[in-house]
């Protein structure tokens, strides 16, 4: 999505209006021969860290303040409604401020989402309780993602009986 930054904003060339990208910081204006003068924009300091593998890909290793920790029974019957209670930090709570929170903690059915919340920094604490119910047993896991890494995971079995 672009926007209008305006026709004589600065330009390279007077009169003629700058495209950028919303919400980003030009580095440079690069006049073109054939239309308006165009934007370049630079990554964030630190943005180009974000996107390598290793934060795109869930951490199941355990790290005090990150590693969700996942309280539901061992087994339930099937079809009746239990909790299931995720805390972000298994070894002491997760901080919740405006620069370093929990973005969602999610649930998960096996492989299938079952429940999703997104936690405001500051105002939210790094704890959920979902009430749901299993027509079959499997793995229950909680994935939990901060502002500055990686998810981190955590899982447990749970039986269904009759």
């Amino acid at each position: 999505m672009c926007a209008r930054l305006g026709s004589d904003s600065g330009a390279a060339r007077p009169g003629v209006p700058v495209l950028a990208h919303e919400a980003r910081v030009a580095d440079a204006l690069i006049p073109r021969a054939d239309g308006p003068a165009e934007l370049v924009l630079a990554p964030r300091a630190g943005q180009e860290e974000q996107f390598t593998p290793e934060f795109k890909e869930v951490r199941s290793s355990y790290d005090a303040k990150h590693t969700p920790k996942l309280a539901a029974p061992d087994s339930v019957k099937r079809g009746q409604w239990f909790d299931v209670t995720i805390t972000v930090g298994a070894g002491g709570e997760h901080p919740s401020l405006s620069e370093h929170h929990v973005r969602y903690i999610a649930l998960y059915k096996d492989s299938a989402e079952i429940a999703r919340v997104y936690l405001h920094p500051v105002f939210s604490a790094p704890r959920v309780t979902f009430t749901i119910a299993l027509d079959e047993g499997g793995s229950l896991r909680a994935i939990a993602e901060p502002t500055h890494s990686a998810a981190w995971e955590a899982s447990k079995k749970i039986s269904v009986v009759p």
